[in-house]
């Protein structure tokens, strides 16, 4: 049976700890230091205690060490990695392959998306040296995520949800350019969610102050199966930077798809153990969102940008029939007091209100706190369920593992044994006499209604076996071996939790790139040291170190702008742009450059104020 992994974002060990609950087979938290969401660091006691949660259930916890170092951070990242690993974590996201060069523990290593992995020949190599995982790029159709399964053996991640970055991962230098920010050192500053104005080659305006670079969000929950059948084992969400209600809906939302996925399908299973019984319906439409996009996974397709908003806009709930004094009414919106909506403007702004009246459910009157910009036909969108938020505030899952359970008593002694579904076994025995009851089939009853109440433990009855006779048995004395027998399976479980090691071991297979520039991101001469090890000329330091950013390229990316302004000559686009293009911001100019053949787009800073 071949292992599918939902892996989720922990901002803090708090939300890992209820994404496990709410379904996901691992999750991924920042490390004190270095990781590329530099704000969604976690300590190392968090660390500790999400590994124990997780290791529970058999669900894995991966550590994102993944952003760029200079020569004077290295040994305190490598500590950082000597104390991980003693953690118990389970894998090492890193980008730096300076790290390759120390003496790491032999914890397995996950190759961070910022190591731009996006081509068979980049992949094999990194399985070649050692890395044990890969976490694709998210620009990559079906068929070239296929091809590079056929060509490699190493574990494939790919993100299935979240925010999307418009660059390549690792190849985007805009915020250091612009703001000395570092994406790669993980403060990025996100101007590609700014505004620009697009000129065209004769300096008219195309378009005026819109979110040009901004593009809608990841969503690829009907896709899991030909995800799984182009080889990717692990599904990805994004989100270290969202909050605890986010998770739970998205984790719960995609863990159901994949369980759906796995019942009709022969041949896979949960890489983790337990199920998740939920107080909601899971909805990713209710949580935070520009609008969803499967990206490039089926080649072209719509319009993956969001030109006219970089904020949420939830899910689309109706429209304003008729304006009324100080309130609207609806085609039938369902709402409730304290919903958040939201609105676009005749100007293409992003508006919002909060509902503060609702005369009737749906349909009925609505007073929202402001009206200015509503008119009739205007569409409605929610960007907070209010009631759906309070269910995600509260205890909204639990997790808990299948147990079978044999009874029995013979002589003056009771036995309970237990096996989990993993196959972890233990037992409780306790002295008591044999005291015939006077309705057997009402203590046999008894006996199999108290085992089968565990309460608020880890586990769950998935059966009882009652052997021979059944005496009477005190409610107490039921409740007891039941309790003791749990408690021991729980410490067999938490004793017992297989753990990779994989140690690395340094070699000379060449690097598929015989000469590397600023975009291999070499910061420390530990990265240059390994590049020359595997036959590449390292000319040029990472962008961090140049002396100066203007008319160097900036972002490379597969959107195309051309294309989403129906402007693209190799699609057939109807409008014609007379080139070259620009884009401004308040102080910088950049150019944009278009590689029809590998279908890409670069920008290239020209000024900066």
């Amino acid at each position: 049976m071949k292992p599918l992994e939902l892996l989720a974002p922990a901002g803090t060990p708090e939300i890992g700890i209820a994404a496990i609950d709410h379904g996901a087979d691992a999750v991924y938290i920042g490390a004190p230091r270095f990781g590329a969401r530099a704000a969604a660091g976690a300590g190392l006691d968090g660390i500790a205690r999400l590994v124990r949660h997780a290791h529970f259930f058999r669900a894995r916890v991966y550590v994102a060490l993944n952003t760029i170092l200079t020569d004077g951070e290295l040994p305190e990242a490598l500590g950082l990695c000597r104390e991980i690993h003693a953690l118990g974590a389970d894998g090492l996201i890193i980008q730096d392959v300076g790290l390759l060069e120390l003496d790491l523990p032999p914890i397995p290593l996950i190759a961070s998306t910022q190591m731009h992995n996006h081509t068979p020949e980049r992949i094999a190599f990194l399985e070649q040296v050692g890395f044990r995982r890969v976490i694709l790029a998210r620009e990559l159709t079906l068929d070239e995520i296929a091809a590079i399964r056929r060509a490699t053996a190493i574990e494939l991640e790919s993100f299935v949800h979240g925010a999307l970055c418009v660059s390549y991962s690792g190849r985007c230098y805009m915020s250091q350019a612009v703001a000395a920010r570092s994406g790669n050192r993980g403060v990025c500053a996100q101007p590609c969610r700014g505004r620009y104005t697009l000129l065209d080659g004769r300096g008219r305006v195309i378009e005026s102050d819109r979110h040009l670079l901004s593009l809608k969000d990841l969503c690829l929950i009907e896709d899991l199966p030909a995800l799984v059948g182009a080889g990717v084992a692990s599904f990805k969400i994004e989100g270290r930077y969202k909050e605890i209600e986010y998770v739970k809906n998205v984790t719960a939302a995609y863990s159901r798809a994949l369980d759906a996925f796995i019942a009709r399908t022969e041949g896979y299973r949960r890489a983790s153990s337990g199920r998740c019984d939920l107080r909601f319906t899971p909805d990713p439409q209710k949580t935070f969102n520009r609008g969803y996009t499967r990206f490039f996974l089926h080649g072209g397709g719509p319009k993956v940008a969001s030109f006219d908003t970089q904020k949420s806009i939830g899910e689309p709930v109706g429209t304003v029939t008729r304006l009324g004094d100080g309130c609207f009414e609806t085609d039938g919106a369902r709402l409730q007091n304290g919903d958040g909506l939201c609105f676009f403007t005749r100007a293409r702004t992003l508006a919002g209100f909060r509902v503060e009246r609702v005369e009737r459910v749906e349909g009925g009157r609505v007073y929202p706190s402001a009206m200015e910009g509503l008119r009739p036909g205007t569409r409605l969108f929610r960007n907070l369920d209010i009631a759906f938020n309070r269910l995600l505030r509260k205890s909204s899952g639990r997790r808990r593992i299948g147990v079978e359970m044999d009874f029995a008593h013979a002589g003056d002694a009771v036995r309970l044994a237990v096996r989990d579904e993993d196959g972890h076994e233990a037992a409780a025995e306790a002295p008591l006499p044999f005291e015939p009851p006077l309705d057997p089939a009402k203590s046999l009853e008894q006996v199999r209604t108290r085992l089968a109440a565990t309460g608020n433990t880890p586990f769950v009855a998935t059966e009882i076996r009652v052997a021979g006779p059944v005496g009477f048995y005190p409610l107490s004395f039921l409740n007891r071996l039941k309790r003791d027998a749990l408690e021991a399976l729980g410490r067999v479980r938490a004793e017992t939790c297989p753990r990779a090691e994989t140690p690395l071991v340094p070699n000379d297979v060449p690097f598929p790139e015989p000469r590397l520039d600023y975009h291999s991101n070499v910061l420390n001469r530990h990265a240059r040291r390994f590049y020359e090890r595997h036959g590449a000329e390292v000319v040029e330091g990472a962008f961090e170190t140049l002396p100066d950013p203007v008319g160097r390229e900036v972002m490379t990316s597969r959107y195309c702008l051309r294309r989403e302004l129906d402007a693209c000559p190799k699609c057939g686009g109807a409008r014609l742009i007379e080139e070259p293009l620009r884009i401004k911001d308040g102080g910088h100019t950049y150019l944009l450059r278009f590689d029809c053949d590998a279908c890409r787009m670069s920008v290239i800073l020209e000024s900066k104020k």
